[in-house]
This record gives structure tokens, C-alpha cells and sequence, in this order.
């Protein structure tokens, strides 16, 4: 969901002050083949500017043109379909959504050929400020929070779009926004509310996303929860939601600010990463060579406490080509290892650090071999190609794998393309997929 939402909030905020009527359209559910996945945004203004994708671009022309209008009577869901006309097979996929009788938007057929649906809440700017306001939230704060919003539900009283923050107190029932909805709910809302806590909020849940493995982290749920009435225990209510796990930007550190890094900030930035750039000199750690960057600091080598302030739940890429500026950093990093840790330059290079680290190191040397055996050396990818922006793609490809969980499988893949390819058979050490690259 991260992608653009930096740009959506700034033309939130712009729409606000000028008191322009704009849209938000979320994806909430998606069947079979969709280009974005739940929790894509898209924000359109009545003065014709928007920003973000809920498809490829397949969609959003229809959308700009009907958002105004289908939000005229309130927040509003409507399926796009995006294949051909939905076969016997690929109905019976998709019947788990509408089993039970929901009041569900004519469907459109664009014909692209995905064979999808795509679910899509459309909700007026005013409605939806408090839910944007809880990202940006999340985004300063850089704890996660756990929203649910309503999609659909038998009961009509029930206004749809319902943003709902949950707690690890099913009891304490914070909401968002939608139609001037306050917190005093109905009996069946409080009870898939707490039905919704007790699943998605409970011990186990809480941490922090950025300190859980990738592969540990479920950002979007759709949950269809049945609730019944204390008055009429023979007619149940069932409500549609989907639960988003908001997460905090991602954050790159590079520790180094040559001429390479500048590509590395602006494809960090493309994603709508936090990006924060250090040197220790200062002719090279300035604002007007890193414009792109969140921050850009002059950080002395031995103002340890700022460096591992800085690394806290980020990914580092160590790249000053400085023998004594990487040595500095990489020691403090390897004791205190951050989510992904990457050095640049030759196998060689990086080992001759490690053992005057190793040499130099006051504690126990011990602690730092949890740090050595997360450390990516070299750093990034061999995709191809040459010079900066090439090493830059492979470096942001590397991270983006470990950060996601898809390292393992990335790497396998790059690998045994090589293997095939080769005309002699390549060494490998048991140690990690970066020293097969190695080894080369």
C-alpha cells in the first residue's frame, strides 16, 4: 500500500486547504488476477488532479470520470470485472463473496482479459480525512496500527467504508470515519468489531511489523464475521470487512555520500521509502546533493548513539568507499545487526574489515557474529549492466527481497539461471547466496 501514499497525503492536504471536493478509492477485496493489491489507494480531486493506481491503468480513467458521482449519496463499493464473462469455474471462485445476500454494486465488465474482480470503496475526502490522518500517523510515530473497515453488510443501518482502529481491548472501540459515525455503535457492529479484535489484535499480534520476519507479516485480510442479534438470535448478521495491518514507511540508512548513492536515493524514493543519507564529511553530506533524501546528515565517526538511532528497524547500505568511514560504521553495526545489512565493494575488501574489527573490537567478539552472518558482501544483486544507476537497481532489488520475505526464493532463481548458463561449474561455499555472487 506504501507506494505513492506520500503524494496522496500531500494532495489530501492541498484538496483540505482549498476546500476542493476530492475522492478516495480504495481496493478492498480483489478475486483471482488483480494489478494492485488490497489497500491500493487512489485520491481524485474535483479540479481534475489525482495521484496513486488501484489497477495498471485500466481502470482509473473510468474512475476519475464517475468518483463525484457515486459518492453523491455517500461511500459506495463497486466490482470492476476484468476478464472476459465469468466462466462456470471461475463464478464458483468467486461465490465465497456474494453467498450471502449483500446489496452489491452492478458490476462492470472492462474485458482486459485477467479474469478478476476487483472490489473498490469510493468515499468523499471529508469521510475519509480521519483514516488518512491515522496513516500519517503510523508514518511519524513508526508504530503500526490494525484498521478495519466495512465493506459490505446485510444490515442497512450499517454505513459501509466504517474505518475501525482495533485494540487489544475488543471493549474499547475506536472509530475513524464514515458519515459522521460516532463510537456509539449498535449491538451487532460492537460484536464483529470485538469478533474482529480478538482475531487480528491479541497477544500474539502485538509487535512491531518492522520487527517481525517479512514472511511473518499479513498486511491485508478480508473477514466476513456473523453477528446476532440479542433480540432475534434467529436472524444473523453478516458483515463484510477488510483488516489492514498499517505499517510504517520502510526506511533505507546509507551510510556514504559519493556521486553512486544518488541513484540508490532516487529508486528508494520511487517506492516511497524514508531515505536517510550520512557521511562523516561534510563537503559531501549536503542537502543540495541528495534533494531526494528525507535526511541528510553529517554524522562523526564516533557518534555511535546517532548512527544506531538512525539504523533502528531500517535497512543500511554501507557504501563511503573509505576504508576507515566503512570500518566505523560496520562495527557498530555488526554488534547491533539492523533488519538488512549490505557492504560494497570486493569479497576481499569486506573480510580484510571484518578481521580488524574482529582484531580491534573491545567485547566479545562473539557478539558479532550474528551481525557477520546477516552481512550481504558484496552488496546487491549482479544483474547487469554498469555504473551507478545499474549497481543501484541491484542493491534496491536485494533489499527489497530480504525486507519482503523473497530472498530465498530471488535468489535460487538468479542462481540457477547462472548455473545454467555457465561454461564451467561455479563454486559455491555453504555460506549465503552472496558469496556464490562472489565467487564469480
Amino acid at each position: 500500500m506504501s507506494n505513492q501514499i506520500s503524494d496522496i497525503l500531500q494532495l489530501a492536504d492541498q484538496a483540505i486547504a482549498t476546500d476542493t471536493e476530492a475522492v478516495l478509492a480504495t481496493v478492498v477485496h480483489i478475486e483471482g488476477s488483480a494489478y494492485r493489491k488490497p489497500g491500493a489507494m487512489m485520491l481524485i480531486c474535483a479540479d481534475g488532479q489525482s495521484v496513486g493506481m488501484i489497477s495498471g491503468g485500466c481502470l482509473e480513467p473510468h474512475i476519475i470520470k464517475k468518483a463525484l458521482w457515486l459518492t453523491r449519496n455517500g461511500p459506495v463499493v463497486q466490482v470492476y470485472q476484468t476478464g472476459e464473462d465469468l466462466t462456470e469455474e471461475a463464478a464458483a471462485k468467486t461465490q465465497a463473496v456474494d453467498d450471502i445476500e449483500f446489496s452489491i454494486q452492478t458490476e462492470l465488465n472492462f474485458g482486459l482479459g485477467c479474469n478478476g474482480r476487483v472490489h473498490v470503496l469510493f468515499e468523499r475526502l471529508d469521510t475519509a480525512r480521519a483514516y488518512l490522518e491515522t496513516i500519517r500517523q503510523v508514518r511519524q510515530t513508526q508504530q503500526p496500527v490494525t484498521m478495519a473497515t466495512l465493506i459490505r453488510s446485510q444490515e442497512a443501518s450499517h454505513p459501509v467504508g466504517l474505518h475501525v482502529q482495533l485494540t487489544s481491548d475488543s471493549n474499547a472501540v475506536q472509530v475513524a470515519s464514515a458519515n459522521n459515525i460516532t463510537a456509539d455503535c449498535d449491538d451487532l457492529m460492537n460484536q464483529a468489531i470485538q469478533s474482529l479484535s480478538a482475531k487480528y489484535v491479541s497477544a500474539k499480534h502485538i509487535k512491531s511489523g518492522l520487527t517481525q520476519k517479512p514472511t511473518e507479516q499479513k498486511p491485508t485480510d478480508f473477514a466476513t464475521i456473523t453477528s446476532v442479534a440479542q433480540q432475534d438470535i434467529t436472524q444473523p448478521v453478516q458483515t463484510q470487512w477488510l483488516v489492514q495491518q498499517l505499517q510504517p514507511q520502510k526506511r533505507l540508512l546509507i551510510c556514504g555520500a559519493g556521486n553512486d548513492v544518488q541513484p540508490l536515493v532516487r529508486l528508494a524514493k520511487m517506492q516511497d521509502w524514508h531515505v536517510t543519507v550520512i557521511d562523516s564529511r561534510s563537503h559531501y553530506a549536503t542537502r543540495s546533493r541528495f534533494m531526494a533524501a528525507d535526511q541528510v546528515q553529517c554524522v562523526p565517526l564516533d557518534d555511535t548513539q546517532t548512527l544506531l538511532a538512525l539504523s533502528q528497524n531500517a535497512a543500511v547500505a554501507v557504501m563511503s568507499h573509505s576504508l576507515t568511514q566503512d570500518r566505523a560504521r560496520l562495527q557498530v553495526l555488526l554488534a547491533n545487526p539492523p533488519l538488512y545489512l549490505g557492504q560494497l565493494g570486493p569479497k576481499y575488501r569486506t573480510e580484510r574489515l571484518i578481521d580488524e574489527i574482529k582484531q580491534a573490537y573491545q567485547g566479545d567478539v562473539n557478539g558479532l557474529e550474528q551481525g557477520i552472518d546477516q552481512l550481504y558482501y558484496p552488496i546487491g544483486y549482479k544483474l547487469g549492466g554498469d555504473g551507478p544507476e545499474a549497481l543501484a537497481l541491484g542493491v534496491m532489488a536485494q533489499i527489497s527481497a530480504v525486507m519482503h520475505g523473497k530472498e530465498n526464493t530471488l535468489s535460487a532463481s538468479i542462481n540457477a539461471k547462472e548455473m545454467k548458463h555457465a561454461s564451467q561449474p561455479k563454486t559455491a561455499s555453504d555460506r549465503r547466496y552472496k558469496d556464490r555472487w562472489a565467487a564469480q
